[in-house]
């Protein structure tokens, strides 16, 4: 069975194809421009708020943002392999015999994130400029008491930030570099 596609879309299959290359093109290019990448994503983010101040509504639109932006941090935050899932097989195998060092001290385990920075980044720019256009229509500007939704999400974020940081103190790991030994020309810095 012959999967290209029909003749008459192959203008269409062109077209799409050449704008994801040059959208990948772009993101190529700012990959390593980490500060002026949040920069931007924080403008952005700025211009967005502004934009639902001054119209005063798309607040379903606004507390969704803040959702799908807390679960894409808290990704960032956590580690690839969570350590309580390894502790538990950790406490199963040790009935099946001989198993490989699990202290810290033992071997170096770099921390591996389950979101990328660069996915995290990627993931919340666009967000943030889905929402943006969202607030273009009224069909999205749903009518809520906005300070319910705005108390409901401190409260889930109060919640899931001191589960999280106590996730962290428990298995001992930190996902930022601050305090982190690191090595350069001169040895420790």
């Amino acid at each position: 069975m012959n999967s290209d596609p029909p003749e008459d879309g192959n203008a269409f299959w062109a077209h799409k194809t050449a704008l994801e290359q040059r959208y990948q093109a772009i993101l190529d290019r700012v990959t390593p421009h980490t500060l002026e990448r949040w920069i931007f994503t924080g403008v952005c983010l700025v211009i967005y708020f502004i934009r639902v101040l001054l119209a005063q509504g798309w607040y379903i639109v606004t507390y969704a943002l803040g959702i799908y932006l807390l679960n894409l941090f808290l990704a960032f935050l956590q580690p690839k392999f969570d350590p309580s899932l390894e502790m538990d097989m950790a406490a199963d195998a040790v009935e099946e015999g001989p198993m490989l060092p699990t202290r810290s001290d033992d071997e170096f385990r770099p921390f591996v994130r389950r979101l990328p920075e660069f996915k995290f980044w990627h993931s919340a720019t666009r967000s943030i400029l889905i929402a943006f256009f969202c607030t273009m229509s009224r069909v999205f500007d749903i009518p809520v008491f906005w300070p319910i939704l705005l108390i409901y999400f401190c409260i889930l974020f109060t919640l899931t930030m001191k589960r999280q940081i106590r996730h962290m103190i428990k298995y001992r790991y930190i996902p930022f570099n601050i305090g982190k030994k690191s090595y350069g020309k001169s040895g420790y810095k």
